[in-house]
């Protein structure tokens, strides 16, 4: 419920704070007073439409806070949850700021929010009804919702929202898979074809990059392996110095018997570089197998990144892509292959889904149809005090099982005939704007406990009516304020003296006259008399307005 209002600089309210208790709470005052004002404030901070003219002359912003106090469970928080607020407290705080330059700010719990996220929740916790309004009821898309929420029919519903998804998963399925086969049988060939081919080249996610990481380092180890091999060609080769040297050697030995002293050293030193060449070689031996180059390999390698850049420019796919569209070559072959036999299956499963849906559809809408003859029953019984009795209410279903969908194959209208002989039609284009005033209230009145926001607003709902009609409406009112709480812009004493708060809308003179503020007061039961009996009389309240203002009070007490 609406448990406070609070709005700064708008229009002529320049700083208002309302208090609101449960059951039925009136506005009433004179006309001018700021009724509207008020009102429209209050649906700004539901979400509105923002307006710059909106904001008290003089200043650079208005702003709208309306704090509810809401019970575990209510909808209002599944939105705010469904929107990544995470707030499961009792109380919720909806707060628009509107700027002069026609820009808004939304806040709930202070938290900045889209105004199409607080027009959701708005909706959820008031719903604003009057003479011109063309929300809630008199919208034809909700009218279904109202005739299942009646009928209690909920979980009917969901029931069927979840066969028709299970319907229209069966025949997605069916209609890939029709799809793919008729794609797969154009290119069948070259489909199996391809499939052998990449089946034989075997691609690797990622292979291409390894090979040529390797196929480059093999490549840097083939150019230190010349060079080593130059060396060692140098040291040990055809013309190497070794044998050479061996041979000096062995030509001083023989040499040696006659001048020792002269041949030893040479013949040592000649050694000594002998060995140093001989190591020298093995070192070089040991290093070419430390580069880590083998040929063969690495033509391997340069083959396989041939034949992989090659498929790639056949195929049009990067060489990374080639593993996946072979899954989808091998797959496009196994539906060729079990093709027919898989579809026969999916067309089996989607006529199971479909009778299924349809079986639940068609009961479905027999208890809707059911249901429509009570409602019209239940909502005609209120017609006759709000001046009515002529009057017919119609719930009209109409079935058409050729254009299905997730809530069944009903379309569902609230229709009204306002004279016998007057052709019926939809609510919104036949009954005046007094009258359909009426139909919605005697329409709430019977919905009241199946899904109505927390928090009603009648906007002078009682126009145009007087004596027993108003009457009727005020104990309407007061009825549905038993079940939710109601808020009443009225001109009728009748439906003010029902009141478990009234609340008087004024518009006083500050400055010396220079300008003017709507004020608020909540009257306590003298004021009550009093201003009862105005609206009775008029600006001269006479003694009689006065003993008929209080025996109103006491006939709604």
């Amino acid at each position: 419920m609406l448990a406070r209002l609070s709005i700064r600089d708008i229009v002529l309210i320049e700083r208002l704070d309302i208090e609101f208790s449960r059951g039925l709470a009136v506005l009433t005052g004179e006309t001018g007073a700021g009724k509207s004002i008020l009102l429209d404030a209050f649906a700004l901070a539901l979400g509105g439409r923002g307006d710059a003219g909106l904001v008290r002359h003089g200043v650079e912003q208005g702003q709208v806070t309306a704090v509810f106090d809401l019970a575990k469970g209510h909808p209002a928080l599944a939105i705010l949850r469904d929107n990544g607020f995470d707030d499961d407290s009792g109380e919720m705080i909806l707060r628009r700021v509107q700027l002069a330059d026609g820009r808004t700010r939304a806040f709930i719990n202070d938290q900045a929010i889209s105004v199409q996220t607080m027009k959701a929740v708005g909706a959820a916790l008031v719903e604003i009804h009057g003479q011109h309004d063309e929300r809630a009821l008199v919208d034809a898309a909700t009218h279904r919702r109202l005739l299942d929420a009646f009928a209690g029919l909920e979980k009917d519903v969901t029931a069927l929202e979840t066969l028709w998804e299970a319907r229209k998963t069966a025949y997605a399925a069916l209609e890939t898979h029709r799809a793919n086969m008729e794609r797969a049988a154009r290119d069948a060939d070259y489909l199996r074809h391809a499939a052998d081919e990449l089946k034989k080249l075997n691609p690797k996610d990622g292979e291409e990059t390894q090979l040529a990481e390797r196929r480059t380092g093999m490549m840097q180890g083939e150019k230190i392996a010349a060079d080593l091999r130059e060396a060692q060609e140098a040291v040990s080769g055809h013309h190497s110095p070794i044998s050479s040297l061996a041979a000096a050697v062995r030509r001083l030995e023989r040499r040696a018997g006659s001048s020792p002293s002269l041949v030893e050293p040479a013949v040592k030193a000649i050694d000594v570089a002998i060995n140093a060449l001989e190591e020298a070689d093995q070192h070089l031996t040991a290093a070419l197998i430390a580069a880590d180059f083998d040929p063969a390999e690495l033509e391997r390698i340069e083959e396989r990144l041939f034949a992989l850049r090659g498929a790639a420019r056949k195929y049009s796919t990067p060489v990374d892509g080639l593993a996946a569209l072979a899954a989808t070559y091998f797959a496009d072959v196994a539906t060729i292959d079990a093709g027919a036999g898989q579809l026969k299956g999916l067309e089996s499963a989607a006529s199971e889904a479909d009778r299924k849906y349809s079986a639940a559809a068609t009961k479905l809408s027999a208890a809707r149809i059911k249901s429509a003859e009570k409602l019209n029953k239940a909502v005609i019984a209120e017609l006759a005090p709000l001046k009515l009795e002529r009057a017919k209410f119609i719930t009209q279903v109409d079935s058409d099982a050729a254009t299905p969908g997730p809530q069944g194959i009903d379309r569902v209208e609230f229709w009204v005939q306002t004279n016998p002989g007057t052709r019926p039609g939809p609510m919104m284009k036949v009954a005046s704007g007094g009258e359909l005033s009426r139909f919605l209230l005697a329409l709430k009145v019977v919905l009241s406990d199946k899904g109505s926001a927390p928090t009603l607003v009648f906007d002078e709902i009682d126009t145009g009516v007087g004596g027993a009609v108003a009457d009727a409406i005020g104990a309407r009112l007061a009825r549905l304020a038993g079940k939710v709480q109601v808020m009443a812009v009225t001109h009728a004493p009748q439906v003010a003296a029902r009141a478990d708060q009234h609340l008087l809308i004024s518009k006083d003179a500050l400055d010396k006259g220079k300008r003017v503020a709507t004020r608020v007061n909540t009257l306590a039961k003298d004021h009550r008399r009093e201003e009862i009996a105005r609206m009775l009389a008029g600006a001269e309240i006479t003694a009689e307005a006065r003993a008929a203002a209080e025996r109103l009070l006491k006939g709604a007490a």
